[in-house]
């Protein structure tokens, strides 16, 4: 080059001229909507549909792996699409004719023939993992209509893109009539970004997904479970004497009160004299408990928890358990009636309702309700609990199911603050961002699956699937107080994360669960949608598998705090029983 400068000085006045003229002409936008689609796009998209058809941690529907399908391919044909444009910006030389519409004809030969072999293959994986997690081996997999769906959703999310795109595009030469190009098309790209994102999060989801979800969960708080009744004893909430009106407790509230055992009840299974136990709840909405403090919103319902737990003399119980509540303000009745059987009545268990809306709303909209609802009711119990005499203070358990088991870990934040402040834990699938689970994975003894961790060699935390043998392990003995961790290698609940989308995950590592097929893989981005769609059927699988636990919830009560002469023949008898009976609710 003779003279670098001149060249340099061309371009920078060429920039100039760029930058100072504004888009008068409109602009040809054939790239826009295409009359036929990118080749390479099109090419990624079909790749991610076919990774989409790999099992994951439990067996899904047909109509689920359409939509996982659907999405993967949409989120593919984005990948190819960029990829193809980054090529064109690079490469000047391009495909001949002929050369494009041979590669065109070889796709449409190949891919379907191999998207029928793996549709077969995947229905193959789909019954071995049915197997593997106790469900029968028969499966409707409908493959003409998986592939049907996942063209109609991949498409449906094309038009979308393509139709931002177009707005877009149109918004920045109206703006480039008046504005130079680059600041024509910089605070274009910002408003139409600004416009998705409030299109999405506030009309979409907020006034659309999320205002629909709190219309039938709030009319559901209003009813009462068929088969409950207003209780007669005065020893739970919403009975005679009670602080809280049974109206006012909640669907949530009103099916574990009503359902609570009686004394002679729990009598009838253990052949001993027995007490009736005592049952807290707070709801959300019992006007008792609101609060106009709004940097403590929390602690008039906590309060009154107390007050209540004070008039059913729960204080005077050998055991006092917190539960921690789901989104709806579910508590688990067979870890509730576990305990009560196990101590013949005379217990007490409190929980607080911070929400109405199913856990997957309130993980989205108000999970921080969880963890400071929750807090401020075992700040209030210990703080009661302090002001007793040490040998008159029952012991202080702490339990809680998924968003429930949240709740309890961010009150404490620490293990050794939950080991610290309470008699004993049990925890049950416990999602992957509660504070104490990811420092006891992170912590974990070398050597051992982040699915059955080991912390400190199990001297007070263990982890169990099948806990009938899992807690035996290791052989060293338990020191006091112990925290017990229910946790399924194929809980989805457990291991859905966002680093899903671009992250390998470790339990994906060997060895594998006793539960995953060793068919299972992760791709970036399909192994997030597998796992989401996984929480939508978690509970179609048999305990325990999925996010189903089943009775090991008597196996963990009495590993955490077993009464006085309580042996493994009693655990076994009271886990049979709690299998056989219908739960109430």
């Amino acid at each position: 080059m003779r003279n670098p400068g001149r060249h340099v000085e061309r371009a920078a006045r060429g920039i100039a001229a760029f930058a100072r003229h504004p888009l008068k002409d409109r602009p040809d936008e054939s790239w826009l909507v295409r009359r036929w689609p990118d080749l390479t796009a099109t090419c990624v998209a079909t790749v991610f549909f076919w990774l989409s058809l790999t099992p994951s941690l439990v067996p899904r529907p047909w109509y689920l792996q359409g939509v996982i399908g659907g999405i993967t391919a949409a989120i593919g044909y984005a990948v190819g699409s960029t990829l193809s444009t980054l090529f064109r910006a690079l490469v000047r030389r391009r495909p001949s004719e002929p050369a494009r519409v041979r590669c065109w004809q070889a796709y449409w030969v190949l891919s379907p023939v191999l998207a029928g072999w793996l549709l077969a293959e995947s229905a193959r994986m789909q019954r071995q993992l049915r197997a593997l997690q106790g469900l029968p081996p028969a499966l409707t997999w409908d493959s003409a209509l998986i592939a049907l769906m996942t063209v109609a959703i991949a498409l449906l999310v094309l038009l979308l893109a393509r139709l931002i795109r177009l707005g877009s595009s149109r918004l920045i030469h109206g703006l480039g009539r008046l504005l130079p190009r680059p600041v024509a098309v910089g605070l274009g790209l910002l408003i139409s970004a600004l416009l998705v994102t409030v299109g999405i999060r506030d009309v979409v989801f907020d006034r659309g997904i999320i205002d629909v979800a709190d219309r039938i969960a709030q009319a559901t708080n209003f009813g009462t479970k068929d088969g409950i009744h207003r209780p007669t004893s005065r020893l739970v909430s919403g009975g005679p004497e009670s602080l809280i009106r049974w109206q006012d407790l909640g669907f949530q509230g009103r099916n574990f009160t009503g359902s609570s055992l009686s004394a002679a009840r729990i009598s009838a299974y253990t052949g001993r004299p027995a007490k009736s136990p005592v049952r807290v709840y707070i709801s959300s909405s019992a006007p008792e408990a609101f609060s106009e403090d709004e940097d403590e919103p929390f602690q008039a319902q906590a309060q009154l928890a107390v007050r209540e737990l004070k008039r059913t003399g729960a204080f005077d119980r050998e055991v006092l358990a917190i539960a921690g509540t789901t989104g709806s303000g579910w508590v688990d009745a067979t870890v509730a009636e576990s305990l009560e059987y196990m101590y013949g009545g005379d217990t007490a268990i409190v929980a607080v309702q911070y929400s109405y809306l199913p856990s997957w709303v309130s993980f989205l909209v108000d999970k921080e309700k969880a963890g400071q609802s929750t807090r401020a009711l075992v700040e209030a119990v210990r703080t009661e609990l302090d002001a007793l005499p040490e040998r008159q203070r029952p012991r202080l358990a702490v339990t809680g199911e998924s968003l429930g088991a949240y709740a309890i870990e961010d009150s404490f934040g620490s293990v050794d603050a939950l080991l610290g402040g309470t008699d004993g834990a049990l925890l049950i699938g416990t999602p992957h961002f509660s504070p104490v689970s990811q420092e006891l994975r992170a912590r974990r003894d070398e050597g051992s699956p982040v699915w059955r961790p080991q912390f400190e060699d199990g001297r007070n935390v263990r982890f169990a699937q099948f806990p009938e043998k899992d807690l035996r392990r290791p052989p060293a003995d338990w020191g006091h107080p112990r925290a017990v961790y229910l946790q399924n290698a194929s809980d989805p609940v457990v291991w859905w994360s966002p680093d899903l989308l671009l992250e390998r995950p470790q339990w994906l590592d060997q060895p594998l669960g006793p539960d995953i097929t060793p068919e299972i893989d992760w791709f970036p981005f399909v192994g997030f949608w597998q796992t989401t769609v996984d929480m939508a059927v978690s509970y179609g699988v048999d305990a325990p598998h999925g996010h189903r636990y089943g009775a090991g919830s008597v196996d963990g009560w009495a590993a955490v705090l077993p009464p006085d002469g309580w042996r493994e023949q009693d655990t076994e008898r009271l886990r049979r029983h709690l299998e056989a009976r219908k739960s109430p609710y």
